[in-house]
């Protein structure tokens, strides 16, 4: 428990007694978060739900509407698609990201437009076969049919 203000003594230089006591006893030593820097957000406005955004980016989860989830997802599998080891794979990723595409287009979700539609399947196997030509076609004769995988 903490000693009482003496009649007639500052409330300030009170204050200012107490903690330079608690200094030199060392109580200020080795708190947690010393010599870390402040949190961002001190700055902005009391927000009621700031436990569940922090909670939510410590686990790194984010909420996003329906189409702007699945237009990041689309373009995600795009990339995974170009990056795939096989034909087979290309296609099988782009055939189920098309088939969601499709679903929200004719049943659209709350929230703003999707603006995606559905990838070409074909085309995205001829730019893979593109991006792999060089890496592949340096140990391969000109005349040399491909193979198809």
């Amino acid at each position: 428990m903490t000693e009482r203000k003496p009649p007639g003594l500052p409330f300030e230089s009170w204050v200012d007694h107490q903690i330079r006591d608690a200094q030199q006893r060392g109580e200020f030593d080795r708190l947690p978060g010393a010599g870390e820097p402040l949190p961002d957000g001190l700055d902005s406005a009391y927000d009621e739900l700031w436990w569940i955004k922090r909670k939510m980016a410590r686990e790194g989860l984010a909420v996003l509407p329906p189409a702007l989830a699945l237009r990041k997802e689309a373009e995600d599998a795009l990339a995974a698609a170009l990056a795939a080891p096989s034909e087979r794979i290309v296609r099988k990723i782009i055939t189920e990201i098309n088939v969601k595409i499709r679903d929200m287009m004719f049943k659209p979700p709350p929230g703003p437009p999707l603006g995606k539609k559905p990838y070409d399947v074909e085309e995205v196997v001829e730019e893979w076969r593109q991006r792999r030509a060089p890496a592949a076609g340096e140990g391969r004769r000109p005349d040399a049919p491909r193979s198809q995988t």
